[in-house]
């Protein structure tokens, strides 16, 4: 029979710990899920108080400055929190498309230099980084003698080439608005490119499948021919499944499929979740008419509210509490249960940054909202 996508959001929610929270300890719940987007140092940690029983911000705090989290520029060519252990195989499963999408741009041609003699810089650049962290001005200085035409532009392709990783500079999450980088501690990884790839697809099945070939590709940012050859590749450990409109999906055996209808709680998610992002058809989870509401043209992805499994509206920081914008009306059940997650959320920021996401207020004022709340009044 085929999956519906009710099927598939409930299976997305047990995969990434939103039907119910869980106790674990936030290095293993980051492998589970095999990362957590990190563009605002912030959502890391909202990501975690929305999955983890007793979610303690100490606890992340300590797992940056210990170096068993690490953040660093992966899938999507984007900001991502990933266990150190998994980083080397990551950052080589995903090396064609983040020296793809750095070298074929305009601002390296403006550097002078040729992919190859970009490339002999890495080896260097990771032991002037090994010892200590490293800002970008001193990175740029270390650049400008040997790449002296563009050093800005060939230090925006060495954060996506080299395997460095963002090193914590304080503040109330962690990361400051000015990076500074460390070179990644290098570890094993299975075999090539190719292998870390199929490690890389079978992890993201896990965490979010069933998938399609292109979700696969969405997800990591790779070309669809790559994605289905390893998905092939895996064939033997996959099962193969049909989902709405007759679209091949791909999952791990015995990996949690729960009933549609199974009961999903509210939650209150940070900006850029993954679950948000995962995905080609992101139908799952946010509703077609609400994509390009919480999925802004320039790329920020706003904080959003989850309603029975799905997209339902946004909140930020007002005085007095949370405001949580709904695009359409919800139950007064609803709205209690939204009302206890925001005295949560509230307790946790109280201790680090009351007015977090506010500098991307500027979104909220064309939004449409069927009713909106300031909880947990």
């Amino acid at each position: 029979m085929p999956l519906t996508l009710r099927d598939l959001n409930r299976a997305t929610l047990a995969r990434q710990l939103l039907l119910r929270r869980e106790a674990l300890d936030v290095a293993l719940a980051v492998r589970r899920l095999v990362g957590l987007q990190a563009q605002q140092p912030a959502s890391p940690y909202l990501a975690l108080w929305n999955r983890l029983a007793g979610f303690d911000p100490a606890a992340l705090d300590a797992a940056f400055a210990g170096g068993s989290l690490v953040k660093a520029t992966l899938m999507r060519i984007t900001l991502h929190v990933v266990h150190a252990d998994d980083h080397p195989a990551m950052h080589l499963a995903l090396r064609r498309t983040l020296r793809g999408s750095r070298l074929g741009d305009r601002r390296f041609a403006e550097t002078g230099l040729t992919p190859a003699e970009a490339d002999a810089l890495v080896p260097d650049l990771l032991a002037f980084a090994a010892d200590r962290p490293r800002t970008g001005a001193e990175i740029e200085a270390w650049i400008a003698e040997r790449a002296p035409l563009s050093p800005r532009n060939v230090l925006r392709v060495m954060r996506s080439i080299a395997p460095l990783r963002h090193a914590p500079t304080g503040g109330a999450w962690s990361f400051g608005p000015r990076p500074a980088y460390l070179a990644a501690r290098p570890g094993s990884v299975p075999g090539d490119e190719d292998d870390c790839l199929r490690e890389l697809v079978l992890r993201y099945l896990e965490a979010f499948g069933p998938a399609s070939v292109l979700d696969v590709a969405q997800f990591a940012m790779v070309h669809r021919p790559r994605a289905r050859a390893a998905l092939q590749a895996l064939s033997g450990r996959l099962e193969r499944l049909e989902g709405p409109d007759g679209t091949e999906l791909y999952d791990v055996p015995g990996a949690p499929r729960p009933a549609g209808d199974t009961p999903a709680p509210p939650r209150l998610m940070a900006m850029w979740d993954n679950m948000l992002l995962a995905y080609a058809d992101r139908a799952r989870v946010i509703p077609p008419a609400y994509r390009k509401l919480v999925i802004r043209a320039n790329g920020d992805v706003l904080p959003t509210l989850l309603v029975d499994g799905h997209v339902a509206g946004v909140w930020r920081p007002a005085e007095g509490g949370i405001e949580a914008s709904a695009f359409h009306p919800l139950p007064e059940e609803t709205w209690d249960g939204l009302a206890a997650e925001a005295r949560e959320l509230l307790a946790l920021l109280a201790g680090r940054d009351p007015r977090v996401y506010l500098s991307y207020a500027r979104w909220w004022g064309a939004l449409p909202a069927a009713e909106v709340r300031v909880l947990p009044a």
